[in-house]
């Protein structure tokens, strides 16, 4: 095979972007030479984010408020159908599993969290998220990137931090190491095993003078390397657990498969979307959370029978939460503060960990934001990696020590 000029990077790159000819992962895959033995040994985050904003208020319901039952006549949760934790709060009905976990001291929840200066913006909201910058900053890296930067200087493979989709999310790509997305271990590692790929790589692989192209042929052999390791762990145990039959039910059972056949992995990250709940909110909003809750049940089951519950830590979050005051579609509109969800059987502060949104004192019609979604991230990077929050978010916040 003929050394792989410019020119036919950029013809293959057009096939690309018309066809599935390339496989995602020369797309997606950012990693440059990253990690085998990141800091916390065998503990595992498992980030969810919840894309479209979130309703916290319907999702915490905070059923003895005259308020909340004022602004949503048409969408509000009646006491009865609450699924009641204090004299002041319960789950939505569809809850019903988030609602064991609690039960079994495995769920913490944080009320009122968000950022100073909210975007109601769902790219740029999620970005900030990603990036753990302030609203007025613009930072290109993400929050697990900078982690990798920082705890993985050695790293030879991309699949310390894994995103279970396509693409990989801002989150997790730093200045000189990312994570990789793998949607399916076994499509992968068949997309990098093409002969065309592999012939490619053997007549080219070694040095190119074009820097793109030479980073394209790194790209293939990290992602080469990576799904093979990937997709012979994902064989080791295959889960008889029941998962909902949805993709991000499947995402969940790939990652707990993958964290009980011991992967070289510290974080994994997936999504589940629609939660852009403008219009209709009742019952689309209720099928979602319940998926949610039945998906993260489903995957804590599967790590208890196997005696890793304590092993992984879970975190739930939203780009924002929504307007108090329900609008004239039976929807609600992009709002601020939030609710964010800690999982793990050995929390140190399980339950609730602060009070219920005060509906009394809003702004501009918006929930107020009482903590930093860094003071978050701070007690995960401090407590549950066991690395310097100071160092990957860029300033200090105080962790909040349910970890």
């Amino acid at each position: 095979m003929s050394k792989f000029s410019r020119r036919n990077f950029l013809k293959l790159s057009a096939l690309a972007s018309t066809s599935l000819f390339i496989p995602t992962f020369i797309k997606t895959v950012q990693a440059k030479e990253v990690t085998s033995a990141l800091a916390g040994g065998y503990k595992k985050l498992v980030v969810i984010q919840l894309s479209g904003g979130n309703d916290g208020l319907n999702t915490i319901i905070p059923f003895k408020n005259d308020v909340y039952y004022k602004n949503r006549n048409g969408i509000s949760i009646s006491e009865k159908e609450v699924l009641k934790i204090t004299d002041e709060l319960g789950f939505n009905p569809s809850l019903e599993k988030f609602k064991a976990l609690y039960d079994n001291g495995y769920l913490s929840v944080v009320n009122s969290v968000g950022y100073p200066n909210p975007n109601r913006s769902h790219f740029r909201s999620m970005d900030i998220w990603h990036s753990a910058s302030d609203s007025n900053k613009t930072v290109n890296t993400g929050w697990i990137g900078r982690y990798l930067d920082s705890e993985c200087q050695n790293c030879k493979n991309p699949y310390n931090a894994i995103e279970v989709n396509e693409n990989l999310s801002l989150a997790m790509k730093g200045e000189s190491k990312s994570g990789i997305a793998v949607e399916d271990p076994e499509r992968f590692f068949l997309s990098t095993s093409e002969k065309f790929f592999a012939d490619l790589i053997k007549a080219n692989g070694k040095s190119d003078h074009d820097e793109n192209v030479s980073y394209l042929y790194k790209t293939m052999v990290d992602a080469t390397s990576s799904a093979e390791y990937v997709y012979k762990t994902s064989k080791i145990y295959k889960s008889k657990s029941t998962y909902p039959n949805t993709n991000f039910g499947r995402d969940l059972k790939t990652i707990a498969e993958l964290i009980i056949s011991d992967i070289d992995t510290s974080v994994f990250y997936v999504s589940l979307g629609g939660f852009d709940t403008h219009v209709n909110q009742t019952g689309r909003h209720e099928r979602l959370l319940k998926e949610m809750s039945d998906g993260v049940y489903s995957f804590m089951e599967d790590l208890r029978i196997n005696n890793r519950q304590d092993d992984a830590l879970v975190m739930v979050f939203s780009e924002f939460g929504r307007r108090v005051k329900q609008n004239g579609s039976g929807g609600t509109d992009h709002g601020t503060a939030n609710n964010i969800f800690l999982i793990n059987g050995n929390l140190r502060k399980p339950g609730f960990y602060n009070e219920a949104p005060d509906l009394g004192d809003l702004e501009n019609g918006d929930l107020k934001y009482k903590i930093d979604f860094r003071s978050v991230y701070a007690n995960v990077l401090n407590d549950w990696l066991g690395v310097s929050s100071q160092n990957i978010l860029g300033k200090k916040f105080e962790p909040l020590g349910i970890i």
